[in-house]
């Protein structure tokens, strides 16, 4: 059986509602302040930073959103019994949501759905922290410990964690066919996964709508959108 990874970055979410980063639309380019929210550094040293960021997990839409075509296909494809593993840049928990087993997604940069404290990692769910927000409490404490919570996402700044990494990168080593899907495959060290698989004999197809740094080394460069592209592609690997 063909062992099939799938490396998903923001664009397999745009169609859910969750803008990406880098892209023409995307959120730096509209608001280069925004980054700032999401850095580990100015969000533990400034508490405004964190009042603010607050305030954009409150208006986000990533609790909000619902799986669309790519991640459905993708869950489609898994239930037909192929050997798959999802590694994830995303963090909105969509690929579990279409219905992708918890152990086959591997949440690089963490999830949104879950906080965590900073000084002694409690978690809790996402939705609670916000409705402390909704009461009134502009960037609430840890109940554990009244430390300072953020989410459960790695922010800029922050290491990926490495266990996680290390399973990544043997997933990628192991994969016969590595689809890098709606990802600039510029943030490393995620991006470098897309190269390693071609690096040890699989068949990579990009799929995204610019160029990404890894286009030289795939088999197959796929430039439609992935509403489409994405579930007819696993439909010819089935």
């Amino acid at each position: 059986m063909t062992m099939v990874a799938i490396l998903t970055g923001a664009g397999v979410s745009t169609d859910s509602g969750i803008p990406d980063y880098r892209g023409p639309q995307g959120l730096w380019r509209k608001d280069p302040e925004a980054e700032r929210l999401v850095t580990y550094g100015p969000y533990m040293a400034d508490p405004e930073i964190r009042r603010r960021s607050w305030r954009m997990r409150l208006d986000g839409p990533v609790l909000r959103a619902r799986p669309n075509a790519a991640h459905l296909a993708i869950a489609a494809f898994e239930r037909s019994g192929h050997a798959l593993r999802v590694i994830t840049q995303n963090v909105d928990g969509l690929h579990q949501a279409a219905g992708v087993p918890d152990r086959k997604v591997l949440e690089l940069h963490g999830s949104a759905r879950s906080v965590v404290c900073t000084a002694c990692h409690a978690r809790s769910s996402m939705e609670e922290a916000l409705d402390r927000v909704r009461a009134g409490e502009a960037d609430p404490p840890c109940r554990a410990c009244g430390g300072i919570l953020k989410s459960a996402t790695v922010m800029f700044g922050q290491r990926l964690d490495p266990v996680l990494l290390a399973r990544a990168v043997s997933v990628a080593k192991a994969a016969e066919v590595f689809l890098a899907v709606g990802t600039s495959l510029q943030v490393q060290p995620a991006a470098s996964l897309a190269g390693m698989a071609a690096e040890h004999g699989a068949r990579l197809i990009v799929v995204n709508a610019e160029p990404t740094p890894y286009d030289p080394l795939a088999a197959e460069v796929i430039r439609e959108p992935i509403g489409t592209a994405l579930p007819a592609l696993l439909e010819r690997l089935r």
